[in-house]
């Protein structure tokens, strides 16, 4: 168990090792960024969606209450 402890501290303390594992989380933060701007793009895309028919069914309404 000592051995084993022994080589992870000094792989971790390895510059090669650190900047490989910094690249990891960078890509892992770039990735869930990524989802997360592609989910609300898509949120707001279906706001306007929305909003767009709302506006739709108020001027129907209005139209059909102006032909009686």
């Amino acid at each position: 168990m000592t051995q084993s402890v022994g080589a992870y501290h000094s792989i971790t303390a390895d510059k090669q090792f650190q900047y490989l594992e910094t690249l990891r989380t960078k890509a892992r933060h770039d990735e869930a960024q990524a989802i997360s701007n592609a989910r609300r793009q898509e949120r707001e895309k279906w706001q306007g969606v929305a909003e767009e028919n709302e506006r739709l069914r108020q001027e129907l309404a209005e139209l059909r209450a102006n032909q009686k």
